[in-house]
């Protein structure tokens, strides 16, 4: 009788580690094998590739338009004969960029200057230059980063303000005003940037980190809201990416195999659209993504912090010998 019970409680505790091996490998390794499949799909089955205009509509507006991932994903949208809403605070960049999408792409383009550290007075503004255009594809892309990594007390007040407020309240307010056009047409599509520091708190870059946590969680719960109304809600959460955000370090900007371009990210991230909900956009990404998740989350906290914390070392030391130039981490 009593080997029998072991029997059945080894059995039990078998079929238990099962599950849970199953569903970690499901929740780790089912989003880099959707990357693979959007990646790779046009090259064997070319008639899979469902027009961006024909899935969502004509017209997308991309914020922080003017330089990084948010350009370099305008161009790719034009590219596939989307017309562009470009949104940024800099209006000679903004007439710029236009004029370059313009000359290359038979799209049409629009801009409209915002600063969205004003946060809703700015997506007022939006809206009321957009006026009655449906705006089919909406790209959050603009965000604020650290100066440098620093310890928290080192951060500017405003700064902290304005990383909050970039990087949250103006995407989830910019979300809210254009949601409801997609949903009366029943269609449309959301992309909200984000980073890979949301797998985790990342220490000296605190509260940028946790500004990407929140729009993880967001994309997510507002996706289960709105997709019985054939509305996509996607969340990109790219690792490094050579843009303004990263000019802190010299480092990460030469690692050219882990550390893509603008160009080289938007080209693998706008096939992605209508193909994934929540992906890193890129696929060298992925699979650092699917390394980092492997991890335990003390892991990923201690090797993040002490990594960030060798680029604050770095820094400090280039500006102690007056190597630094200033740059404002927006896009």
């Amino acid at each position: 009788m009593f080997g029998w019970n072991c029997s059945l409680c080894t059995y039990f505790l078998a079929v238990i580690g099962f599950l849970c091996v199953f569903c970690f490998l499901l929740e780790n390794l089912w989003p880099f094998f959707q990357a693979t499949r959007a990646v790779l799909a046009p090259w064997f089955v070319p008639n899979e590739e469902t027009s961006l205009v024909k899935k969502f509509g004509p017209w997308a507006l991309v914020t922080g338009s003017t330089d990084g991932i948010g350009k370099a994903y305008s161009f790719e949208l034009a590219k596939r004969g989307v017309n562009i809403v470009l949104v940024s605070r800099n209006e000679e960049r903004l007439r710029n960029t236009a004029e370059e999408i313009e000359s290359k792409f038979t799209v049409k383009t629009k801009i409209i200057v915002a600063d969205f550290s004003l946060g809703l007075e700015a997506v007022r503004k939006v809206k009321q230059e957009i006026g009655k255009l449906p705006i089919d594809i909406l790209v959050n892309n603009v965000g604020k980063m650290y100066e440098y990594p620093a310890y928290l007390c080192e951060v500017p007040e405003q700064d902290i303000a304005d990383i909050i407020t970039i990087n949250t309240i103006a995407a989830t307010l910019m979300t809210r005003a254009f949601l409801h056009g997609m949903k009366e047409r029943k269609r449309g599509a959301v992309v909200n940037v984000s980073s890979g520091s949301e797998h985790q708190p990342v220490p000296f870059i605190t509260v940028y980190s946790a500004t990407k946590a929140y729009m993880k969680s967001f994309s997510n719960a507002v996706r289960y809201e709105y997709q019985k109304y054939g509305v996509t809600i996607q969340h990109l959460a790219p690792m490094f990416v050579d843009t303004k955000m990263n000019t802190f370090s010299k480092q990460l900007r030469r690692n050219k195999i882990f550390v893509a371009s603008p160009e080289q990210y938007a080209k693998y991230a706008v096939a992605t659209l209508g193909k994934m909900d929540e992906t890193s956009g890129y696929w060298i990404h992925e699979l650092q993504t699917l390394f980092v998740k492997l991890l335990p989350l003390r892991v990923r906290v201690y090797l993040g912090g002490r990594g960030v914390k060798q680029l604050r070392r770095v820094y400090l030391n280039r500006m102690k010998r007056g190597a630094v130039t200033t740059v404002t981490k927006l896009e």
